[in-house]
């Protein structure tokens, strides 16, 4: 059984909400008890599964650190936290960046499915346990949800030869 004080993790705030875009969490303020401690600045990935593990945040004293997703209540005014231990510091924030990849990094890239290009990324679409749901992909200006199956692979970051 629930304690009356804690949190339903990422989406589930009594209001039904489910998946989030990727644009959805970024720029979100980050709250304890109502009290801004700053604000999203990068949903973090997984490299293999694209899996949201957490979010990068700034905070009000210009340092950044790492959210854990299933560590806040998502709302569409907030990600609202229980206790600022939640909030890991920038050590910690580099152990998952390390491991994980920014959407900002790989927004632009190809989407494919079994060899065949369907379109550039344009965000993503993750479900309230972090597991990505869907890929929303540019083609040519036109917007498409793509359902995530497995199937769905994005291209490797081009590199100069410079």
């Amino acid at each position: 059984m629930r304690g009356e004080f804690a949190p339903e993790p990422f989406g589930h705030d009594g209001g039904g909400m489910g998946e989030r875009t990727g644009a959805d969490l970024l720029a979100l303020p980050v709250r304890l008890h109502g009290i801004q401690l700053g604000r999203t600045a990068e949903l973090l990935l997984d490299r293999e599964t694209l899996r949201a593990v957490g979010l990068d945040v700034r905070c009000g004293d210009d340092v950044h650190r790492f959210l854990p997703l299933p560590t806040a209540v998502i709302s569409d005014e907030e990600a609202a936290i229980l206790s600022p231990l939640v909030l890991l510091e920038a050590a910690q924030l580099d152990f998952y960046r390390s491991r994980t990849v920014a959407l900002t990094e790989v927004r632009g890239r190809a989407v494919e499915r079994k060899g065949s290009k369907l379109g550039r990324l344009a965000d993503v679409v993750v479900e309230p346990d972090g597991t990505l749901a869907a890929v929303v992909v540019d083609r040519g200006g036109l917007t498409e949800r793509i359902a995530y199956d497995g199937t769905l692979t994005l291209a490797p970051e081009r590199r100069s030869a410079a």
